[in-house]
């Protein structure tokens, strides 16, 4: 049983990290949820909406 549990970690060890093709999916996934973040952000909305807050903000009194 020993055996078979030390076999097992030992395999666990070499195949602790990520390959080159993971880190590709996870950039391209990364870029793609990026691409949707400042599309969203610079619609004719939200953009309307975010520059309202920022006026708001510098309009403030103390």
């Amino acid at each position: 049983m020993y055996k078979v549990v030390l076999a097992r970690l030992r395999a666990a060890r070499k195949d602790a990290g990520m390959v080159t093709s993971e880190y590709a999916m996870g950039i391209v996934a990364a870029v793609a949820f990026a691409v949707v973040l400042y599309k969203v952000v610079t619609s004719g909305a939200v953009s309307a909406e975010l520059q309202a807050i920022v006026k708001q903000a510098l309009d403030a009194r103390s």
